[in-house]
Parts: structure tokens; C-alpha cells; sequence
């Protein structure tokens, strides 16, 4: 007898047991079994009857009876004969082509029940499959017969007699698995079914008080449930266990990293009065809002104690995190520590060093003249750097120097020493993992565990910041600064109503006209450019041809930039200080302003293509305008029509200025398996069950649990049998994100 914990090479044979580590990465029993299958047939093929038919290579199985046979001739010499095999009718109709006709044509005959398993292709709209594996289900001669890794199901079904138990498949419904060409279906089913077959009854992880009292299926029966049952009702049971299940394993997993990184010891830093935040609160030109007071004062608080802080702050596009930030870090630098604040593009980075010093002045200027009594100097360190440059920055950082230090994954670097770590800022989260702030956090000194301040301007639905970001406590700042202006959405639907885009170029010239600037947003660089997001329209208009015509056409006469991620850095540092310094009336760019740049003086943004950007980027690229002293004006241009789906979710974006609605609305849209964008050791990895749309509830239920059986018991043995399809030694890789 096996438990969860066992690995398969000794149970379902080491060739399965490779596969399934290749195509998979399950190792252990627990891992096969949550492996639940993506679906179950009750009729001829894997797909409902509102389904779309399967694409041309894809692996498909079918069940059904023969309705036809036909014997054929090949017509080249040496002549061979082949069988043809027709099973359903009408949409559903699939037939399967045999070249060892020879020996198939006596039991593959009409009435037979059959099972293939193969890629679907298409012949003048015709489903076919050529030479699939089967297995004949109800053979007249009462043998089992077929394929290998079919016939293994029947193999693994052997009676106590050592008979074959054909009632394995004389059943109602087969359960489908993900698959692949190397692993398939019944390749699945045959290893479940073994392991089943030796599974010791499953002790369940959960109190059973609490089984009682939320009415659930135990563990065992759910784990046998879902892949067995033949009521579709004891299923859905099933499903609904395992579905807590995921959200348990979820929420312990998180409570494991929490509570393991509380136990390190932080670096406890008050805040002084006679120090560099006070100082800056004092010289700052405009009043911090409520929202910002309220935040600062809580991370004040986290600073000056010997837990390290671990906080996630959201805020709107423009909401004031940056400056809550540098006051933060500040107070560490007061206490004799060192900061590091890590951007995900050297454009951000560049941006953030600009303004961090603007906002500092004399306090940033450390050493020279006209620097503060008390001040501290900020530090830039990018890939792009020239290599003595580089060293340049290191020494400073490595000496101490540097009170605050800027930068993209260069930081990350072996090469990159600090004298005195304390606190790890990183900004734009959701494009770093938990592996990379974690790199960057372990360049403190021993025993000291920096404190943590993520920010993210997309806002963040409940559901993910308890689960994604389930290992912060978080802070959000919902009300702008005084003085923003509002931005006005509108969409273009070019089709329908062409002179809009007319309309559109003419605005620009008029924003120009008055003294103000434009962005027009592509989703390509050139033709060589495969991105821009899927759409269903014509290919996505570049921004290398979008910028030739609009300064020979439209724009003509106004003084037009381009700027995209090919260029290189010191290319695209010259690009935006020429639009920053105002030299540059209209920049035609990619995503890659997406972030970070800071131009008061824009007022409008033309996004083309609007269809194949997301809903939060949408409303990440509108927060580059309405960050001066004028109204702003943002429109959405596509060529798709307005009863599309992708006109409904423009017209969406167009409607709120409200981002955490438009998050909401895109968690619904995209589904958790691109929001969480989850990677465990290189393989990619999905909620099966568990749904960050729809169930709150039960993850705030679960992480509730968690807690109090976490202070009860940290070494629960079977929560961490739950939680290990989330975990990878001590960290929560499936965090990394790309």
C-alpha cells in the first residue's frame, strides 16, 4: 500500500514515471492525482455540444460505436490494403484510417464499440484521424484488444483473479486529462487507475469539525471522487473539496513564507526628528494627501521595529506612491542604513533617479558642494552602463556612500555588494518575483533580513493581492493628489467612423498649437515585431510606419519623435529628455512608456489598435497624460467593430477612470491563469479549480483557517502535503512571474 507522499517510479513503472516528470513534472502520488481531469465523455467525443469542433493537431479521444467500414486500396504497387472506419454522424462524424488492415479487419467491424485517441485533421471539412490508437471496448470475441497504452487501463484493472475486469470501461464516462503526444489521456487514466488500486485511505488534512461544519466530502473520498465517480453529482461534491483544497494548500503556503520571514530579525529604524525625512517633509512644495499621511505613518511605525516590514502598496496611476517611498527610505537612511529600489526597465530606473534627486536637491548631494549638512547621494545603476561606470557606482554602493540606490536587474548581481542594506523598495511588482526581491534582500548583512516595500500602480483585486501578494499586509492609496486634472476616454471605432481619426490628428495639432504635447501609442515596433497581443483584426499598425506617415501626412510640421524598446538606452535616454525638455511635440512610441515617464505637459494620447492591449495596461498608458495643469484627453482607436467584445471592454476603459474597477473587470476578462502568470521550475502552472473571480469567499475562509491552524500546529503535516504544488524548497516560486 502507497501514500500521497511515494513516488510513482515504484508504483506505476519507471517509463510512466519518467514521462510523467517530462511532461508534467509529477513526481509523487499526491501529484498525479491532482491531476484531475479536465473533463468527462459520455458521448462519442471529449467536446460538448456548444463546443467549436477541435483544431487541426490537436489530441483528442472519442468514444462511440462504428457505424461504418470500409476496406481500401492503395493506388500506388506494391498495392496495401487499409481500412477506414466511420464513427457518429453529421458535426460529430470522425472517421479513422488503419494501413495494417490485415490484421484489424476481423475485429474492427460496424457496432462495435470503439476508443481512439490521436491528432485531429481535417479533410474537406471532415474530421479524420490517421492510424490513432484504440481500443475496442466490447470485442465480439470477448478479448481485450488495441493500442499499448490503452490496453494498459485494462491491464491496471486486473481482478483479484488475475483476470481482465473489462467493466472499467464498460461505463457511462470516461474522465478526460491534459495531455500530450508523449503522454496521453488513457497513458493517464491507466497510472491513476493503479494508483488507486494501492492507495492507503487518505487521512484527511483538515479538523472534522471543520469537514462537518462546511459539509464537505472527506479528502479520500473527494481524491477517489473525481476521478472515478460515475454520478455526476458525487463529482461536483468532489470538485467542491478539492476546489478548498487548492485555496488551503494556496493560503498555507503563503502563511509558511509569512511567518518564516517574521521570525528573521529586521533592522528597527526610528524616525528622527532632526533627520532627512523630516527635512524633505519640510521643502516638499506641495502638502501630502490624507491617504499618503495615513500609509506613511503605518510604514513609519514598521520601520522602527525588529520585524522586517513586509508591505505591498497600490495606488492609482499619479496616486503619490514614489514620494511615500522616498520618505520611507529616508527614515532608514537616518538610521544608518542603505536602500535599494529595484525597477523592471532602465527607463523607469532613469526616471526614478531624475526625480528622487529633483525632489532631494541639496539633501541627495552628499559630498558636494551645495549638499546638506545631513545629506545622503542616490546612485544609478543599469545594464546599459558603460563597464567603468558600473564599477564606479559599485564602489560608491559598496562603501557606503549611496543611501539610496536605483536600479533594474543589474542590482541583482553578484557584483553588486552594499556596505549596510535595510530596506528593498521594488517598483512595478507584478514584473519581478519573489526569487528576484528575495536575491536582492540577501545582500544584507548576516542575520539581517531587510525590510520589504513593494508598489504596483495597477490596482489589485481582493482575490489577488490575498493570494498573489498573499504574503504582504497592504496599503492603498485611492485618492489623488490636489491639482490632477481629469482625463476624457473616448473610443474610435475607425471602420464605422473613419473622420474621427481624421479628428483625432487634427486635436493634436491643436494641443500643439496651444503649447502642449501628444503620445501615440502602437502595439508593433515594424514588421519584424510578432507582439502587440492577439486581436482578431488586421494586423496591428507599427510604429516605425505610423511615425513616417504622420510626419509626411497628419502631423506635418510638427516636430515628431519615435521611440521604442530596440533602441538603445542611450537612444531612448535622448528621445525622452528631448520630449521631457519639450523639443519634441509628438512621440510615436510602444508600451515602453508604459511606466514610469513623467511629462506634465502631455495632454493627449492616441492608442492604436486599442483591441490588443489589456484593460489595467490600457489604464497604465492613459496615467502617462492628466499629470499637469491641463484636462487631458485619451481616445482608444480600433478596427474592430463596436458590438465586438473587444468594443465592449474599450468602450469599459473608456467609461471609469476608477482602476480598481477596471481591475475587477479585468480579472473576469483575461481569468486568473494570465493575471497569476504562475512558473514552478520552468513549467507553467494553473488554479484548477480554485477561481480568483469567483471565489473571495472561500479564499478569505481558507487564509482564516490557515492562520489559526498554522499557530496551533506549523508543522502540519497535511497541510504541507496541500500546499506543495505551490511550494518549492522554502519559497513560493509559483510566485515568480515572467
Amino acid at each position: 500500500m502507497v501514500s500521497l507522499t511515494d513516488r510513482l517510479d515504484g508504483i506505476v513503472g519507471g517509463k510512466a514515471a519518467t514521462l510523467l516528470d517530462e511532461v508534467f513534472g509529477i513526481r509523487t502520488v499526491d501529484g498525479l492525482l491532482r491531476h484531475y481531469p479536465r473533463k468527462y465523455n459520455q458521448g462519442m467525443t471529449v467536446w460538448g455540444e456548444d463546443e467549436a469542433p477541435p483544431e487541426e493537431g490537436e489530441h483528442v479521444t472519442f468514444v462511440g460505436t462504428v457505424d461504418k467500414v470500409d476496406l481500401r486500396w492503395t493506388n500506388r504497387q506494391p498495392k496495401r490494403e487499409y481500412l477506414v472506419i466511420t464513427l457518429g454522424a453529421g458535426r460529430r462524424k470522425v472517421t479513422a484510417t488503419f494501413f495494417n488492415a490485415k490484421y484489424l479487419k476481423k475485429d474492427l467491424v460496424t457496432g462495435v464499440r470503439l476508443m481512439l485517441s490521436g491528432e485531429v485533421g481535417y479533410f474537406r471539412g471532415a474530421m479524420q484521424l490517421t492510424h490513432p490508437d484504440f481500443l475496442v471496448l466490447n470485442s465480439p470475441k470477448g478479448r481485450v484488444f488495441g493500442s499499448r497504452s490503452l490496453k494498459a487501463i485494462a491491464d491496471s484493472s486486473k481482478s483479484a483473479t488475475g483476470e481482465l475486469a473489462m467493466e472499467a470501461f464498460e461505463r457511462d464516462f470516461f474522465p478526460i486529462y491534459a495531455a500530450s503526444s508523449k503522454l496521453q489521456s488513457w497513458d493517464i487514466f491507466a497510472c491513476v487507475s493503479q494508483v488507486l488500486a494501492v492507495l492507503d485511505p487518505v487521512a484527511d488534512p483538515l479538523p472534522e469539525s471543520v469537514v462537518r461544519q462546511r459539509r464537505l466530502m472527506p479528502e479520500d473520498a473527494a481524491l477517489r471522487a473525481i476521478h472515478l465517480a460515475e454520478s455526476e453529482a458525487e463529482r461536483d461534491r468532489a470538485r467542491e473539496r478539492l476546489t478548498f483544497d487548492e485555496a488551503l494548500g494556496l493560503q498555507w503556503a503563503l502563511a509558511q513564507r509569512r511567518h518564516g520571514e517574521l521570525s528573521e530579525s529586521g533592522p528597527p529604524a526610528p524616525r528622527r526628528a532632526d533627520g532627512l525625512t523630516e527635512a524633505l517633509m519640510r521643502q516638499l512644495p506641495y502638502e501630502l494627501t490624507a491617504g499618503q499621511r495615513e500609509v506613511l505613518e503605518v510604514i513609519s511605525a514598521e520601520l522602527n521595529s525588529s520585524k522586517p516590514m513586509n508591505r505591498l502598496l497600490q495606488g492609482e496611476v499619479g496616486s503619490g506612491k514614489t514620494i511615500v517611498s522616498v520618505l520611507a527610505m529616508l527614515q532608514m537612511v537616518d538610521a544608518g542604513y542603505q536602500c535599494a529600489l529595484l525597477a523592471p526597465t532602465e527607463v523607469l530606473a532613469a526616471q526614478h533617479a531624475r526625480s528622487i534627486r529633483d525632489v532631494l536637491g541639496p539633501l541627495a548631494m552628499a559630498g558636494q558642494l551645495g549638499g546638506g549638512d545631513n545629506a545622503t547621494r542616490v546612485a544609478l545603476l543599469t545594464g546599459s552602463m558603460p563597464q567603468a561606470q558600473k564599477r564606479e557606482v559599485r564602489d560608491e554602493v559598496a562603501a557606503g556612500l549611496a543611501g539610496i540606490v536605483i536600479g533594474t536587474h543589474a542590482l541583482l548581481q553578484d557584483a553588486v555588494e552594499f556596505e549596510r542594506l535595510g530596506m528593498v523598495v521594488v517598483d512595478e511588482q507584478h514584473r519581478f518575483g519573489v526569487e528576484q526581491r528575495d536575491r536582492l534582500r540577501a545582500k544584507a548583512p548576516a542575520g539581517l533580513t531587510p525590510h520589504l516595500l513593494v508598489m504596483t500602480a495597477t490596482p489589485i483585486p481582493r482575490t489577488v493581492a490575498l493570494t498573489v501578494y498573499g504574503d504582504l499586509e497592504t496599503s492603498t492609496l485611492r485618492e489623488l493628489p490636489r491639482g490632477r486634472q481629469p482625463i476624457t476616454t473616448n473610443t474610435i471605432f475607425i471602420k464605422e467612423k473613419p473622420q474621427w481619426l481624421d479628428r483625432a490628428w487634427q486635436r493634436i495639432s491643436e494641443e500643439v498649437a496651444a503649447g502642449r504635447q501628444a503620445y501615440v501609442v502602437t502595439a508593433r515596433i515594424d514588421e519584424t515585431d510578432s507582439g502587440g497581443g492577439e486581436s482578431n483584426g488586421p494586423p496591428a499598425t507599427t510604429a516605425v510606419e505610423l511615425y513616417e506617415r504622420l510626419r509626411g501626412g497628419p502631423l506635418c510640421g510638427l516636430r515628431v519623435g519615435l521611440m521604442h524598446g530596440r533602441l538603445a538606452a542611450d537612444e531612448k535616454d535622448a528621445v525622452m529628455a528631448a520630449f521631457r525638455d519639450g523639443q519634441i511635440d509628438v512621440l510615436v512610441c510602444t508600451t515602453v512608456i508604459e511606466v514610469g515617464v513623467d511629462v506634465p505637459n502631455a495632454t493627449v494620447m492616441v492608442v492604436m489598435d486599442a483591441d490588443r492591449f489589456g484593460i489595467s495596461q490600457l489604464h497604465q498608458l492613459r496615467g502617462r497624460i492628466g499629470r499637469g495643469a491641463h484636462p487631458s484627453l485619451c481616445l482608444l482607436a480600433t478596427r474592430l467593430p463596436q458590438d465586438s467584445r473587444a468594443g465592449e471592454r474599450l468602450r469599459a476603459v473608456a467609461g471609469t477612470l476608477d482602476g480598481f474597477a477596471l481591475a475587477d473587470l479585468d480579472l473576469q476578462e483575461r481569468r486568473e491563469g494570465d493575471v497569476l502568470g504562475l512558473n514552478q521550475s520552468g513549467r507553467s502552472f494553473t488554479l484548477r479549480f480554485l477561481s480568483l473571480a469567483e471565489h473571495l469567499d472561500l479564499i478569505v475562509a481558507a487564509r482564516e483557517l490557515c492562520q489559526e491552524l498554522y499557530a496551533a500546529d506549523p508543522d502540519n503535516r497535511g497541510m504541507a502535503v496541500l500546499a506543495a504544488q505551490f511550494t518549492g524548497g522554502d519559497r513560493i516560486e509559483f510566485l515568480d512571474k515572467s
